[in-house]
């Protein structure tokens, strides 16, 4: 795993992620055009990026399949950067910044 690499990739899903803490809403680069996640959903639950259990990612769900497709990563490349960004994330949010 070349870390160097996935941390560009954490970097840039971060600078293409959209926070409205207005209406506390989060817009991601791997959601469809028109939908968002809530700031609960995203930070607390089950992301909906997986289906099941850390064993198996599917392949239609959007995270990982934007991981797969756009940046050509593993299942374990992909769970180490939704870990990665989504860290990134909750301490924007829940900082403000």
């Amino acid at each position: 795993m070349d870390k160097k690499f996935l941390h560009k990739v954490i970097d840039q899903l971060v600078s293409e992620t959209t926070i409205d803490y207005e209406k506390e809403r989060v817009y991601t680069p791997f959601s469809s055009p028109l939908s968002s996640y809530s700031h609960v959903l995203f930070l607390y639950s089950r992301p909906p990026y997986f289906y099941s259990s850390r064993q198996f990612l599917s392949s239609v769900a959007p995270f990982p399949h934007h991981c797969r497709d756009v940046y050509g990563l593993t299942d374990e490349e992909i769970f180490y950067v939704w870990d990665q960004f989504r860290q990134i994330l909750k301490d924007k949010i829940n900082n403000g910044l």
